[in-house]
């Protein structure tokens, strides 16, 4: 199988490698704190269980809007406003999978083939 040359040039990770020498250190015994993956090293609170639990007995089988539910997005912004003393409409909100993902959305809309990007 030929693989595109955007396959074959992917490395792992930094976030990935992280994890593995997390592991590997805590394997030997070392006490160790793991902030690569954002993964909690706690389970959920139980109303936030019992509330997914209950998600799952209603209409949420179908594939969300791109940008978010609206009352979600409308809590986001009471949420920053009341926490953080930002101003935003839900309009402004757009709820995803995680960073990586949002991170390669805008990308995606603002770079275009030949374009050059300059990360500092």
């Amino acid at each position: 199988m030929h693989l595109s040359p955007l396959v074959t040039s992917l490395v792992e990770p930094a976030t990935l490698l992280m994890a593995r020498r997390s592991r590997e250190l805590k394997a030997q015994g070392r006490d160790i704190i793991d902030l690569s993956l954002g993964e909690p090293d706690h389970d959920p609170p139980t109303f936030a269980l019992a509330a997914a639990h209950e998600a799952l007995n209603g209409p949420w089988h179908k594939y969300p809007p791109v940008n978010g539910h609206l009352d979600v997005r409308q809590a986001i912004a009471r949420k920053f406003k009341r926490d953080n003393g930002l101003e935003y409409t839900a309009d402004q909100i757009v709820v995803s999978t995680g960073a990586k993902q949002s991170l390669i959305n805008v990308v995606m809309a603002l770079v275009g083939p030949g374009d050059e990007v300059v990360i500092p």
